[in-house]
C-alpha cells in the first residue's frame, strides 16, 4: 500500500350572508363601510388569506413527504447491523444525524446557495443536531474507536495538515487519524479495534476532494481485515453532473486515488459499490463486505444545499460549486484566495497585472488557512461571486480562467514555470489535480478550454456507462 497518503389551516368565508343585510340608507351604508373597510372587502381579503393558507399547508405537506431522508436518520435499518459488536466510525464534524443537507421540496429562493455555513438566511446561527457518535452511544452501541479524514475530527486543520490522534473529551472515544503525515492508511493496531465500520460524513463529490480517499483506504483495510463496513449515505452537492478527466494510475496521489472523472455525480453508497464492483482496492477481487443504507427522496437531478461547512477553506455553496475549476490553480502562481473570506470564489497573482485584472486582494494567515500563499502580498484577479449560480451549474468544469490566467503570466514572465510553484513533487501538482499531464501539456499548447473539454467527452461517456449498475438513485440524464 502506497503511503500517500434539510401549519396550514383552511379558513372559510365568515361574512357570507352580509350582502343579505335589510336596507339601510346610504349614508349609514357608507359610514359603515368606512369604519369596517366594506364587509364585501373584508370578505373577499378573508377568503384570499384563507386560499394562501391552504396553499402554504399543501406546500408544507409536499415538503415533508419530499423532504430527502439521510441514511443516518434509518435507526431502524442499520442499528440491528451494530448489535453486539464493536463498532469503528469514520466522521468528522458534518456528521450530523439527519442534517437538513437540501432545500429540495421547498421554495428554493435566490441567495439559498450563498448562505454562509452556519447560517440560516435570515443571517442566524444555525443550531446543528446530534453528531452520529453521540447518536450511535445513545442507542447503547459500542464505539470503540474514532477514524477521522483531513482537517480532523472537529474539521478544523489546515490543508494537508498533520494530525495526531487524540481522545474525544465528551465521549472518551478514541479519535485515530488517516492524515498522519507518514501515512493516510489505518494501522493493524488500529484495525483490531473493532468490527463493524459505521461511515457519515459529507463530501462535495470531487476527486480531489479526500475525504472518499479515507473511506477507500478504510474499505481496503476492511476487505483485508474481514471487517464489514456500513455507510450511512448523503447526498452528493454536485451530483448532478459528471465533467473532467479520468485519472491515470502513474498519477495517484494524496488528491487521487480512483479511475474516475474530477466530478464523478455518484453518493458514497454508489461510489463504494462500484470500488467493490470494479475490483479497485488494493486488495484485489477480494471486496469488503459492504452495506448502503441509502437516502430517501433523493435523485441526481437535485441540488442539496449544504448546512454546515465540509472543510475550513468551503465556506459556502458557490465555493462548493466552483472548487471543481478553481482547485486546478493550486500550486501554481496563481492564489485561490487562502487566507481571505472567499477561497475558492476568487483567483489572483501579484504576477498579474493591475489594467488587465483590476480586482484584488491579499491574503492573511487565519483559522484553517495558516501561512497562505502570497500572504501579505496583493493579488490583481477575479471575483467570481458575480457569476449567476445557473451559469455555473451549465459550464460545469470551467477551463477559461486557468487558459487565460496562464496566457497573461506566460506573456509576462516567459522565464517562470506558471505550474511549477512548488517543486516539492514528482510530477507538476495540476497533473495529479487532473489525473495526467494532459491537461497541462494542452493549456501549454495553446488549447482553447472548449478543445480541451471536447477531449474528454469520450472517457466521460464511457464512465456514465460504467458506473450504471452501481446507482442508487434516479440520474440526471
Amino acid at each position: 500500500m502506497k503511503k500517500w497518503i434539510g401549519l396550514g389551516i383552511l379558513l372559510t368565508a365568515l361574512v357570507s350572508g352580509c350582502a343579505k343585510t335589510a336596507p339601510v340608507s346610504e349614508q349609514i351604508k357608507t359610514e359603515t363601510e368606512a369604519r369596517t373597510g366594506g364587509a364585501e372587502n373584508a370578505s373577499e381579503k378573508e377568503t384570499a388569506s384563507g386560499e394562501k393558507q391552504e396553499e402554504q399547508k399543501e406546500q408544507n405537506e409536499e415538503n415533508e413527504q419530499n423532504q430527502i431522508l439521510l441514511g443516518d436518520e434509518q435507526f431502524d435499518r442499520y442499528l440491528p447491523l451494530l448489535d453486539g459488536k464493536r463498532v469503528a466510525l469514520l466522521s468528522n464534524h458534518t456528521g450530523i444525524v439527519g442534517d437538513r443537507t437540501s432545500l429540495s421540496g421547498q421554495k428554493r429562493e435566490k441567495g439559498d446557495d450563498l448562505v454562509p455555513f452556519g447560517y440560516d438566511r435570515d443571517g442566524k446561527e444555525v443550531e446543528y443536531g446530534q453528531h452520529i457518535l453521540d447518536a450511535l452511544i445513545e442507542h447503547n452501541v459500542n464505539v470503540s474507536a474514532i477514524f477521522s479524514p483531513e482537517h480532523g475530527f472537529r474539521g478544523t486543520a489546515d490543508a494537508g495538515a498533520s494530525i495526531d490522534d487524540t481522545v474525544d473529551p465528551k465521549t472518551g472515544v478514541p479519535i485515530l487519524s488517516l492524515y498522519h503525515e507518514d501515512t493516510h492508511y489505518p494501522s493493524a493496531e488500529s484495525m483490531d479495534s473493532f468490527d463493524t465500520l459505521v461511515v457519515d460524513m459529507q463530501d462535495v463529490g470531487l476527486r480531489y476532494y479526500t475525504y472518499y480517499i479515507s473511506m477507500y483506504y478504510m474499505m481496503d483495510a476492511c476487505a483485508k481485515s474481514g471487517k464489514e463496513v456500513v455507510i450511512l449515505d448523503r447526498p452528493n452537492p454536485n451530483g448532478f453532473y459528471v465533467d473532467g478527466p479520468i485519472l491515470k494510475e502513474k498519477y495517484k496521489s494524496p488528491v487521487g486515488q480512483l479511475p474516475i472523472p474530477v466530478v464523478y455525480g455518484m453518493t458514497w453508497g454508489e461510489l463504494a459499490q462500484m470500488i467493490n464492483g470494479e475490483g479497485w482496492l488494493e486488495s484485489g477481487k477480494n471486496a469488503c463486505r459492504l452495506t448502503v443504507i441509502p437516502c430517501q427522496n433523493y435523485t441526481h437531478s437535485m441540488k442539496p444545499v449544504l448546512i454546515r461547512r465540509p472543510s475550513p477553506n468551503i465556506k459556502d455553496m458557490r465555493a462548493v460549486y466552483l472548487y471543481a475549476s478553481t482547485c486546478f490553480f493550486e500550486n501554481t502562481y496563481i492564489s485561490v484566495g487562502r487566507g481571505t473570506e472567499m477561497p475558492f470564489e476568487i483567483w489572483g497573482s501579484p504576477y498579474l497585472s493591475e489594467k488587465d485584472y483590476p480586482f484584488s486582494f491579499a491574503p492573511e494567515s487565519m483559522d484553517g488557512a495558516g501561512n497562505p500563499q502570497f500572504e501579505g502580498k496583493v493579488c490583481n484577479g477575479r471575483d467570481l461571486r458575480e457569476i449567476p449560480l445557473e451559469t455555473i451549474w451549465e459550464d460545469g468544469i470551467q477551463l477559461d480562467y486557468l487558459v487565460s490566467a496562464y496566457r497573461d503570466f506566460h506573456k509576462a514572465h516567459p522565464d517562470l514555470d506558471f505550474f511549477g510553484f512548488r517543486k516539492d513533487y514528482e510530477y507538476d501538482w495540476i497533473d495529479y489535480l487532473s489525473g495526467s499531464d494532459e491537461l497541462r501539456k494542452q493549456i501549454v499548447a495553446g488549447k482553447s478550454a472548449e478543445e480541451i473539454k471536447e477531449s474528454w467527452k469520450d472517457e466521460i461517456a464511457a464512465f456514465r456507462e460504467q458506473r450504471k449498475p452501481y446507482l442508487l438513485y434516479e440520474d440526471c440524464e
